[in-house]
């Protein structure tokens, strides 16, 4: 049976996250949904996201999700992310994180983020690959 994550809705027990906005709400097995709103901390001076703050909430999610699908006491590490912005997003905006688990073999997780505008339109996708560490 797959771990209880709810110590970790909120900021994923990771302040970096509060202070870029990011509040991780709900979560099953292999899957988060977080919402992002994003602070004055993850943008630039013109008030535009920089670019390698959705690295870090794309991670954040994907482990997140990763780890929701995992029994106790196993463990996953970031291999490899690959990410992409289709469009600028700015301090205040509100959007929807989601990641999710591809595939978990027994040492190698695939999985999958998406960023969306308020209008559900893309903003970031991600994809990653994480080593598994079973207890």
């Amino acid at each position: 049976m797959p771990r209880s994550m709810d110590r970790s809705l909120g900021d994923g027990g990771m302040p970096l996250l509060a202070q870029l906005g990011v509040s991780f709400e709900r979560y099953g097995e292999g899957w988060v949904e977080a919402t992002w709103t994003p602070t004055a901390s993850a943008a630039n001076p013109a008030g535009i996201v920089q670019g390698g703050v959705y690295a870090v909430v794309h991670d954040a999610a994907m482990n997140f999700a990763a780890n929701a699908g995992l029994e106790r006491g196993d463990r996953v590490s970031t291999l490899d992310l690959h990410y992409q912005i289709l469009q600028g997003a700015s301090a205040d905006d509100v959007l929807a994180v989601r990641g999710e688990v591809a595939r978990l073999t027994r040492s190698v997780g695939y999985l999958a983020s998406t960023i969306l505008d308020a209008d559900g339109e893309p903003v970031s996708r991600a994809t990653a690959t994480f080593l598994v560490r079973r207890a």
